[in-house]
């Protein structure tokens, strides 16, 4: 099932483990993504890179990362910008004006550019929207993860249905785009509450909704808890009919179900998740944020402390350099591509990869394709939804 991937939430990727790929001709980066890393407190399933309870940092972070944009030789034209988290909305609307007063002189979006920044729906205010907007921005993600209380509850989240309503609401007035994230298989939450969340996200009417199945990360309090008996884990054939019911009435109602765990209105599909999963080339500033150079991946180190440290000092950051021959990368793009609904195209691939697709993975595209998981006309692989629901257990087979 698509679960609540380290390396996607709903959104940002570029603090997540994501995949990347090889290009035969090395572009500039036209996408960027800025982490920022602090929160009111972590819920307890989470395992992202970030700190709460410690404003205290965030004017270092803030200098931080101006020290960190001068390695850039020049300034980059950005098609993308992405803020995420942690939670950006946390800083507040001054610090908000801060952050982008300092990305302004190398990362600048160009006429058009998609800005996206995660938030809080308890940060959304009258006055978080108009520093937002002052600075450009131009869609919000919320993390909303459920619109019913004990769900909410259950999920540790400090908001409640009404602070999402209020959001949306807010943000929709000032023309911003929406996405909401829906968390399927939480603690205790039953197949009627996944309807009734579908309900109440469709009736808020967002552009975009990321649909994620809890995972039990390794280190989390969820995963302690469950470990101890205190939680348990949704049966996996209810979690399946919680994504199915998910798609079905997401779809009917007008949404694109255009990547496994992502839906949008015609025209609001995620373009900075998109670059993501075209293996294009992005920059990343903030602790643990990866970026991609086109053939190799390079991470910050995970602990905020360490990098505003480390950078301050003018000492390398790096937490993790990651490597890949052309194989291994074209092994990824097409995992990436197979998780889209568009699937991956034979032709774009090998110009993409500069490797054949059959000579790659053809062996499991034909067996795949024998029991149901896939579709192939010759010139496109696509996953069927039955390829979909099952579609983590298949990547082993071509990586």
């Amino acid at each position: 099932m698509p679960r609540l991937q380290t390396w996607a939430h709903g959104e940002a990727f570029g603090t997540r483990r994501v995949p990347h790929s090889a290009t035969l001709t090395p572009m500039r980066p036209r996408h960027a993504y800025v982490h920022v890393p602090f929160c009111r407190h972590r819920c307890g399933y989470c395992d992202f890179t970030l700190v709460a309870g410690r404003d205290d940092l965030i004017g270092r972070y803030l200098e931080a990362i101006g020290t960190e944009l001068t390695r850039l030789e020049e300034p980059l034209d950005l098609d993308t910008l992405y803020l995420g988290g942690g939670t950006p909305s946390h800083l507040g609307p001054v610090g908000l004006e801060r952050l982008f007063a300092v990305l302004a002189p190398s990362l600048r979006p160009v006429a058009g550019a998609e800005i996206t920044i995660e938030a809080n729906p308890l940060d959304v205010s009258a006055e978080f929207v108009a520093a937002v907007r002052a600075c450009g921005v131009t869609r919000v993600s919320l993390g909303s993860q459920s619109l019913t209380a004990a769900t909410l509850a259950a999920l540790d989240r400090d908001h409640g249905p009404d602070d999402i309503s209020q959001a949306v609401e807010l943000l929709h007035e000032a023309g911003l785009s929406v996405s909401l994230d829906l968390m399927t298989a939480a603690p205790g939450q039953s197949l009627a509450d996944v309807e009734a969340d579908l309900a109440s996200a469709i009736a808020l009417a967002p552009e975009h909704l990321s649909v994620y199945c809890l995972t039990w990360e390794p280190g989390t309090a969820f995963a302690a808890a469950r470990r101890r008996g205190d939680l348990a884990a949704v049966p996996e054939d209810l979690e399946r009919v919680m994504f199915e019911t998910a798609i079905d009435r997401l779809e009917a109602a007008g949404y694109e179900h255009y990547e496994v765990s992502n839906f949008a209105r015609p025209g609001q599909r995620s373009r900075h998740n998109l670059a993501y999963w075209d293996c294009r080339p992005w920059e990343a500033f903030g602790p643990g944020a990866a970026r991609f150079d086109g053939r190799i991946r390079t991470t910050n180190h995970r602990s905020t402390t360490t990098w505003i440290a480390r950078v301050l000092a003018g000492e390398d950051a790096t937490g993790d350099i990651d490597r890949m021959t052309a194989e291994e990368a074209a092994r990824e793009r097409l995992v990436v591509g197979l998780r889209r609904r568009a699937g991956v195209e034979r032709a774009a691939f090998h110009a993409a990869s500069g490797l054949d697709l059959d000579r790659l993975a053809g062996k499991q595209i034909t067996r795949w394709v024998a029991a149901g998981l896939a579709d192939d006309d010759g010139q496109t692989v696509r996953l069927t939804r039955e390829g979909l629901l099952v579609s983590d257990s298949l990547w082993g087979e071509v990586l």
